[in-house]
């Protein structure tokens, strides 16, 4: 495994259980169908070994009325039951493009009235302007940014990570 630098974070830093962690102010937007979705400075960062963050949003910042709930759901050992969300804007249509935690376990409740959104089902998902690249794979959600360094799970061959 390549050594991080300095001044980049490694994602085998991160913990297990994963920690929540504010995103420092940074704006955090997320686009599609030349539509700004969301918004905000008051993001969360979900971080956790061998992934790359999650930005989880306030619903306040995000245009909620864009998403319809899907019938779809998981259950996150920690998290607990999670919503999916459709988007649809200007006749695109995406389905599962976003995930919340109504109702999180204990120690995840910062995550209520919050979304995440997947970066590779939207146009574009930025962190202070730097455009993001998705997590690897179709069910992890991660952000990656030139902050990160890997290697990150996701990929074929490491779901036993």
């Amino acid at each position: 495994m390549k050594e991080p630098d300095a001044a980049r974070e490694s994602v085998w830093d991160y913990p297990r259980p994963p920690a929540v962690e504010a995103a420092s102010g940074r704006v955090v937007e997320i686009w599609f169908a030349d539509t700004l979705i969301a918004s905000t400075r008051s993001a969360l960062r979900v971080l956790e070994t061998s992934h790359p963050p999650v930005f989880y949003l306030p619903a306040a910042d995000v245009a909620v009325e864009l998403l319809t709930q899907s019938p779809a759901a998981s259950v996150c050992e920690w998290k607990g039951l999670a919503c999916y969300w459709d988007l649809d804007v200007a006749g695109r249509h995406v389905p599962r493009a976003a995930w919340s935690y109504p109702d999180p376990l204990p120690g995840y409740g910062q995550l209520r009235s919050t979304f995440a959104f997947y970066p590779g089902l939207v146009d574009r998902c930025t962190v202070d302007g730097e455009r993001v690249r998705p997590q690897a794979g179709d069910f992890y959600g991660g952000w990656i940014t030139s902050e990160i360094t890997g290697p990150f799970k996701g990929r074929p061959g490491t779901s036993r990570w």
